[in-house]
């Protein structure tokens, strides 16, 4: 597998990134967000508009987008991880195949201090996160104020 890793200093292409846009949105389907906030996700991890940055990456099998990762950065390390893992998915037809664990190693491997990442009690992949080391150290919980 062909991993590209996108950040300030190499932004993908518009193409490419309005097709990892449109993956996100499509693979991420029941735990996903509306296709501006990816969008959104993606303007923040490429530094744009005063952001603070992370990085972007899309994993290809035969040129076929497989899987993509967007990993922020929270600046706020020490006390709050340095970063936090936004999006990850994998294309329907290569689950079950490594794919995601090699996504997520990678994304590990590549991020600047520690990374935290928010996942659904009953979503599949969160064995995953936990066989990578992921532990649940707290119960999140919001607040969402009225517009």
């Amino acid at each position: 597998m062909e991993i590209k890793c996108f950040n300030k200093q190499n932004p993908p292409q518009p193409e490419e990134r309005e097709t990892i846009a449109q993956f996100l949105f499509t693979q991420l389907d029941e735990y996903g967000d509306p296709i501006e906030d990816i969008k959104n996700c993606m303007q923040y991890a490429l530094s744009e508009n005063g952001k603070p940055g992370g990085f972007i990456l899309a994993g290809y099998e035969n040129d076929r987008l497989a899987s993509a990762v967007i990993v922020n950065e929270t600046c706020m390390g020490g006390f709050i991880p340095e970063n936090i893992l936004v999006y990850i998915a994998t294309h329907s037809d290569f689950r079950g195949k490594g794919i995601g664990g090699k996504m997520m190693r990678e994304a590990l491997q590549t991020a600047k201090g520690d990374v935290a990442l928010h996942v659904e009690a009953e979503n599949p992949a969160k064995r995953l996160y936990e066989r990578l080391g992921f532990t649940n150290k707290y119960l999140e919980m919001r607040y969402k104020k009225e517009k």
